[in-house]
């Protein structure tokens, strides 16, 4: 039986780029075992809050080994680099029993370091932007990656970091769970105001947060045509709360502002569909956003030049401002200039996702990587002797995406698996 992992060390926003591949794996391969592990007893219910959405699906939930001091330090402030590779390394010998290990981060290829070599790493990705972290030459590490669109296959294929027969195209997991958990457009404030959301990276370096996040909310304060979601990137405030909570009890009493320092309403979607114009910097949500064309404008707090930097490619799909005091024209103009970028917007989503279809794709991604396992875990001398035979060893074909999420029908809930270890396999 193939035992496998995914282990979740990172954000709650990685969980939904991999956990639907790990549930649609649980219910259509009898012949593995699949675990679900994580680092606090927080994390493990928010998994299985997502997990109820996928009936059919059992897997094994284990609590990842680490002293009583540490957990309470990743509960207050949540998992940090350092925290992150302990956690790693006090779980050595949890890892090495698996035949793969299936991540939406790149942190744990330190196991790798550790002396964790028998199983096979398997990167699922995370979000789908143009930033050169989603491009390290690190990601050759991986044994098996999952990718959206041709966009990222083509970037990865021309550094080497991949190569043809261990890697699956047209896998964007996290649409698949965000339709089970019917996140549509719905209103979030009562008026018909036209809904900005301002979405900052994390990143200093990148993002608009520190030379304007605060001069942005307090534009959108003073005025009476706009309404605000400010949802940052959710590690903006992951590691301070408390500044998190003062800026929404600063704004409080604004009707017309929605602050959210990182609620489970900031990675699931209901901003990203619910608003009406995108406002950001660095962050890839704006290919969610623009699942459904819509306004942009794009922040370059930090003098960018962009217009030829693929880190910077979609900056091409709204206006790009340099300066607050230019975001009122820029908003008074947005509506009228969007036909000019609609095009763009919708070749840049077809080449992200590659929207064909209305079938989930994580299905196809939980495959691949069965077959994948079945296939590279098989001894040498058995692959070779199929070579000579003429069986071909699997390839990996691309399959249609869902287009516009739409309407899903509540499912039913179910008691999640027993937590215990894995046998050795």
């Amino acid at each position: 039986m193939l035992q496998i992992v995914f282990p979740f060390i990172a954000q709650p926003h990685q969980t939904f780029h991999s956990l639907p591949i790990a549930l649609e794996m649980a219910a259509r391969t009898p012949d593995a075992q699949v675990h679900v592990a994580c680092l606090t007893e927080k994390q493990l219910d928010f998994v299985r809050s997502l997990a109820v959405h996928y009936p059919d699906a059992h897997v094994i939930y284990d609590l990842l080994n680490m002293p009583a001091v540490l957990r309470r330090r990743i509960e207050k402030h949540g998992p940090g680099p350092l925290e992150k590779i302990a956690v790693l390394g006090l779980n050595r010998s949890y890892f090495s029993k698996f035949h793969a290990i299936v991540v939406p981060e790149r942190t744990s290829l330190y196991l790798k370091r550790m002396g964790v070599k028998g199983p096979r790493f398997i990167w699922t990705r995370h979000g789908a932007g143009d930033r050169a972290i989603g491009f390290a030459r690190d990601t050759r590490m991986f044994d098996f990656v999952i990718l959206s669109g041709s966009k990222i296959e083509q970037r990865l294929l021309e550094q080497g970091a991949i190569r043809p027969g261990h890697y699956h195209l047209g896998t964007y997991a996290k649409f698949d769970l965000v339709q089970r958990m019917n996140r549509t457009p719905r209103r979030l404030f009562s008026d018909d105001r036209p809904t900005v959301l301002y979405n900052p990276h994390f990143s200093s370096s990148l993002s608009s947060w520190p030379a304007m996040g605060e001069r942005v909310i307090a534009f959108f304060a003073q005025q009476d045509r706009y309404n605000l979601i400010f949802a940052p990137h959710v590690r903006l405030f992951d590691r301070d709360k408390a500044a998190g909570e003062a800026l929404r009890q600063r704004f409080a009493d604004c009707s017309h502002i929605i602050i959210d320092p990182g609620s489970q309403r900031s990675v699931d979607m209901t901003y990203t569909l619910a608003a009406d114009l995108y406002l950001g910097d660095v962050s890839s949500q704006v290919a969610e956003f623009l699942i459904r064309p819509r306004p942009c404008i794009f922040l370059n707090a930090h003098d960018t030049t962009w217009q030829n930097d693929c880190n910077y490619s979609f900056w091409n799909l709204g206006e790009v401002v340099n300066d607050v005091d230019q975001l009122a024209d820029a908003l008074a103009r947005a509506d009228s200039q969007h036909t000019a970028f609609i095009a763009r917007q919708e070749a840049y989503v077809a080449d992200t996702f590659e929207l064909t279809g209305q079938e989930p794709t994580a299905p196809a991604a939980a495959d691949a990587i069965v077959a994948f396992l079945r296939s590279s875990l098989r001894p040498a001398s058995s692959r070779h002797s199929l070579k000579n035979a003429g069986v071909s060893l699997p390839v990996f074909p691309r399959v249609p995406r869902p287009p516009v999420l739409s309407h899903q029908t509540a499912l039913r809930q179910t008691d999640p698996a027993p937590v215990h270890a894995p046998s050795a396999p």
